[in-house]
C-alpha cells in the first residue's frame, strides 16, 4: 500500500488542535495551532541547516495541506 504524504489526524481531547501527520522520511506529527512537531525519527546524524530547511519545507506543505483539505470540504 501506498501511504499519502500527509495524512489529517484528529482527537476529541484536543477539540481546538489541527494535527497533520507526515508520513515519509522524516516523519512527524505537527499540531498546525501552535506549529508544534512531535518527531518519529531519530534526527541527531542530520545536517542541522539541512534539516532546518527542509523543515520549513514540510511546515509550509502540511499547513497547504489541511487549507486544500479544508477547501475540499466546504
Amino acid at each position: 500500500m501506498e501511504l499519502p504524504k500527509f495524512l489529517l489526524a484528529d482527537n476529541s481531547n484536543y477539540p481546538e488542535d489541527i494535527f497533520v501527520l507526515h508520513t515519509d522520511y522524516p516523519r512527524f506529527l505537527i499540531n498546525l495551532k501552535d506549529d508544534e512537531i512531535e518527531w518519529f525519527e531519530d534526527l541527531s546524524d542530520e545536517n542541522e541547516q539541512e534539516l532546518a530547511n527542509e523543515l520549513e519545507s514540510l511546515i509550509e506543505q502540511a499547513s497547504a495541506f489541511y487549507d486544500a483539505e479544508m477547501e475540499g470540504l466546504e
